[in-house]
C-alpha cells in the first residue's frame, strides 16, 4: 500500500500543491535561472523556484549534500509526514529507501568542473567531491530519516522511479521490509539541457504531449517520495491508503540508443498487467511517458494500442506541466496516479490545441483540466533511452 507521497518540484512543494497545479492544468516550466542559459536557443525548463532545504530537512547538513540529495530528502521527510509517521517509527522497524536518477548530482559536478584551475585536484572543495556519489541519493533519506535499511540508488535513467517502486513493493510484498521509500531526484544542469537540444528533443517555450505542434521536452528537476508498507500493517495503524501497488512490468530491448521501439514497450504494458493480474479492460487511465516530442508521443500511442486496440483508456501527460524531471518522472507520475484514485480525477495534459490526428483516433489526452471519474486501476509508465521500460499498476485500495 502506499500511504505517503512527497513531492518537490516547479509545481509545489508538498503533494497537496503538487497535485492542485496539476489538475488545475497549470504549466510551472519558465526561464532556466540555475545556470546561464543565454547561448541557447531554448531556454525554458521546470526548475523549483525558491528551494531552501534548511526548511525542510532537520538531520543533515545542505552545505554537504548535493541538490538532487537535498531534493531526495527533503520529499521522503514530507511523505513521512503525509504518512503520519514519526522518524523514530521508522527508525525503530525495518525501513529501507530506492531512490532513482538519470544525471545523479550532476549539478555538483558541474560547479567542480567550473573550480577546476591549474593546480588540479587541490582547487576542488572537498565538500563537493564528496558530494558527487549518486549512491549519496538514497543515503540522504536515510541519514535524514536516521533509517538503517537498504539504501539504494538505480540510475535507470527516465524509467527509475518505476524501477523503484517495483522494488519497493518486492521488498514489501516478500517481507523484507517493514516500509520503503521509493521515488527519485534529479536537477536541472547544463550538460542535459545541451544534450537534449543537440538531439533536437527540446521544446523551444512550452511542452505539448499529443499535440500537433508538439516539438520536444523541457528538461525540469525535483525530487519526489512514496511510502510503501503491507496492507496489514497500513490498517492496524489507521493510515491513509492512497492507492495499492498491484504491480509492474520491466523489459530492455537495447535496439537503439535514443528511439523507442513500440513492440517492446507493448511487451512491457502485457507483462505489467500479467503481473498485476489485470486485463486491458480494466485499465481506467494512462499516466503517460509523454515527453512532447514527435517519436515518443507516436511511438507510445502505438504501442498502446497494440494492447487495447480502438478501446484506448484516457492517456494524459503531466510532463506539460512540470517539464520531463527525468529520474523522477515517473515518480511524480505515480504520485498523481495515487491521489487520482483517492479523490476521483483524470490528471490533464496542458498546452493541447489540436490533438496530432496522425497518432489516429480515439487518443484522449484530457485536455486542459483534470476531469472528475473514478479510476479504480491506472497504469504509470516510465521510458528510457535504450529502450529501457518499467511501468507499474496501481489499484484504487479497497
Amino acid at each position: 500500500m502506499i500511504t505517503g507521497l512527497g513531492a518537490v518540484s516547479s509545481a509545489g512543494i508538498g503533494a497537496d500543491d503538487f497535485t492542485a497545479a496539476i489538475r488545475d492544468g497549470r504549466c510551472t516550466t519558465g526561464p532556466i535561472t540555475s545556470f546561464d542559459a543565454g547561448g541557447f536557443p531554448h531556454r525554458n525548463a521546470g526548475e523549483v523556484p525558491g528551494f531552501r532545504p534548511e526548511e525542510w530537512l532537520t538531520r543533515i547538513d545542505p552545505d554537504r549534500w548535493g541538490r538532487s540529495s537535498q531534493f531526495a530528502a527533503s520529499a521522503a521527510r514530507l511523505a513521512t509526514l503525509d504518512a503520519d509517521l514519526r522518524p523514530e517509527d521508522l527508525a525503530r522497524a525495518r525501513t529501507g529507501s530506492v531512490m532513482g536518477t538519470t544525471s545523479g548530482e550532476s549539478a555538483a559536478i558541474e560547479q567542480l568542473v567550473g573550480e577546476w584551475r591549474s593546480d588540479g585536484l587541490k582547487s576542488l572543495s572537498p565538500s563537493l567531491v564528496q558530494a558527487v556519489p549518486a549512491g549519496r541519493i538514497a543515503a540522504a533519506v536515510n541519514t535524514e530519516l536516521g533509517i538503517d535499511g537498504e539504501a539504494l540508488t538505480l540510475a535507470t535513467a527516465c524509467s527509475a522511479s518505476n524501477y523503484a517502486l517495483g522494488y519497493a513493493y518486492d521488498m514489501v510484498g516478500q517481507g523484507e521490509a517493514d516500509y520503503m521509500f521509493a521515488g527519485g531526484a534529479d536537477s536541472v544542469n547544463r550538460w542535459a539541457h545541451a544534450g537534449f537540444y543537440r538531439l533536437g528533443a527540446l521544446a523551444e517555450e512550452v511542452c505539448r504531449p499529443f499535440d500537433t505542434e508538439r516539438g520536444g521536452i523541457l528538461t525540469a528537476e525535483g525530487g519526489v517520495a512514496l511510502l510503501v508498507e503491507p496492507y496489514e500493517r497500513a490498517i492496524a495503524r489507521g493510515a491513509r491508503i492512497y492507492a495499492e501497488v498491484l504491480g509492474y512490468g520491466l523489459n530492455c530491448d537495447a535496439d537503439h540508443m535514443v528511439h523507442p521501439n513500440a513492440a517492446t514497450i507493448a511487451g512491457c504494458i502485457r507483462e505489467a498487467q500479467r503481473n498485476a493480474g489485470v486485463t486491458p479492460e480494466q485499465i481506467d487511465y494512462i499516466c503517460a511517458h509523454g515527453t512532447g516530442t514527435r517519436t515518443n508521443d507516436a511511438t507510445e500511442v502505438a504501442a498502446v494500442r497494440e494492447v487495447f486496440g480502438d478501446a484506448m483508456p484516457p492517456i494524459s501527460s503531466i510532463k506539460s506541466m512540470i517539464g520531463h524531471t527525468m529520474g523522477a518522472a515517473s515518480g511524480f507520475g505515480a504520485l498523481i496516479c495515487c491521489r487520482a484514485l483517492y479523490e476521483g480525477f483524470l490528471p490533464p495534459t496542458a498546452n493541447v490545441e489540436r490533438v496530432d490526428p496522425e497518432l489516429g483516433r480515439g487518443v484522449d489526452p484530457v485536455p486542459g483540466k483534470a476531469r472528475q471519474a473514478a479510476p479504480q486501476v491506472v497504469q504509470n509508465h516510465g521510458f528510457a533511452f535504450g529502450g529501457n521500460n518499467a511501468i507499474v499498476i496501481l489499484g484504487k485500495a479497497a
